[in-house]
């Protein structure tokens, strides 16, 4: 995890999005700290799109399938 931390930084600096979240005076510093959270993913084998066309007959060779629908149609 990283951490970004930036100090003394005037309020008048800061995204207007952030400023309407503080109750300070305009001339107030703040410290900023931005930090990285960690991405709580789902395993692969846990989704439940995951092996969605095992049971497909026609896609059993998946080249062979691919090829045919690569294929011109003309």
């Amino acid at each position: 995890m990283s951490i970004l931390v930036i100090e003394n930084v005037k309020i008048s600096e800061l995204p207007e999005a952030w400023r309407s979240k503080l109750a300070v005076p305009e001339n107030a510093r703040v410290t900023i700290r931005i930090e990285e959270q960690a991405v709580g993913g789902v395993a692969v084998e846990d989704d439940l799109l995951f092996g969605m066309w095992r049971d497909r007959e026609d896609m059993a060779d998946v080249e062979a399938y691919l090829s045919t629908l690569r294929a011109p149609r003309f």
